[in-house]
């Protein structure tokens, strides 16, 4: 769910400043002649560079990178340690074969009291499908196996390899125009220091461009949550995605109407109010339910 964008954005922001930041020190990509002005062919094909190479670098490390953050124990398909351990892999194995899926996803658990359950990973012959014991400790049967048709469905959709290429996309408009605004920041300083300024600019505005890039993102993850709610109903069935999408929204009911509860964060990103919609990675769950009716 809102996980595997999470952690591909923050590692996307985090590998894109990396090689910004190699590329500016280094005498790579230069793109100013030398009367100060912009080559902008050259910086578009610069900005490309460095934008895609960045996104696919985020694609390849985000089955490694969700493991490590989450804590996500894997589950031996051939040795289950316990009774939910046999039927998370039992439903996952299922419905991915039910999908069309020739290499069966890597199936694991991570300790945590929240309710939620995300897939990632760089194609669909090297997926991860992971569940919180949150999840499994509060939903029914029919709730779980909604949940992870869910989750297969977008391994199936490929929609990390399509968020790959519209982050490739707007890294390289963030990257282009943070270079072209922040030269004209530092035209406006002394000239011993400009270069500092320069530099330094475009940190800053490469990473404000890249929160506002997001919001594109954000609007495409939430776009494809009501394809993968489609697919979650052809795998499992329609009553049981309904059946778990209701109970995801009873128990983000429950939680909120509590105090400050920490393990419902995911849960109010999935049900956000309408002013925080813009950076969202899931529409209002009851528009969710609605459209699967």
């Amino acid at each position: 769910m809102a996980k595997r964008i999470f952690y591909f954005l923050l590692t996307n922001v985090l590998v894109l400043l990396t090689i910004s930041i190699i590329f500016t020190v280094l005498p790579i990509g230069n793109y100013i002649g030398e009367n100060g002005t912009i080559n902008y062919g050259s910086l578009l094909v610069f900005s490309a560079v460095i934008g895609f190479t960045g996104s696919f670098i985020s694609l390849a490390m985000s089955r490694w990178i969700a493991k490590r953050m989450m804590g996500v124990e894997i589950i031996d398909p051939n040795n289950p340690k316990n009774e939910y351990e046999q039927i998370v892999v039992e439903k996952v194995y299922r419905l991915s074969r039910a999908a069309g899926l020739t290499y069966m996803p890597e199936v694991g658990i991570y300790n945590s009291p929240e309710v939620n359950a995300f897939a990632t990973g760089p194609s669909k012959k090297r997926s991860l499908v992971a569940v919180s014991s949150g999840l499994l400790d509060e939903m029914d049967d029919d709730a779980v196996e909604g949940v992870i048709a869910h989750e297969v469905a977008h391994i199936t959709n490929g929609d990390m390899v399509t968020m790959t290429l519209l982050q490739g996309v707007v890294n390289t408009f963030v990257v282009f125009l943070s270079r072209i605004v922040a030269l004209i920041a530092s035209q406006f300083v002394r000239e011993e220091i400009a270069p500092v300024v320069h530099f330094i600019a475009i940190i800053v505005f490469q990473i404000l461009f890249s929160i506002l890039g997001s919001i594109v993102v954000f609007a495409y993850s939430r776009h494809r949550e009501f394809h993968a709610d489609k697919g979650g109903a052809d795998l499992a069935g329609r009553d049981k995605m309904r059946h778990a999408l209701e109970s995801l929204k009873a128990y983000a009911d429950r939680a909120t109407a509590g105090e400050d509860d920490t393990a419902v964060a995911t849960m109010k990103i999935n049900g956000a109010k309408k002013a925080m919609q813009l950076f969202s990675t899931h529409p209002d769950l009851d528009e969710r339910i609605s459209r699967l009716a």
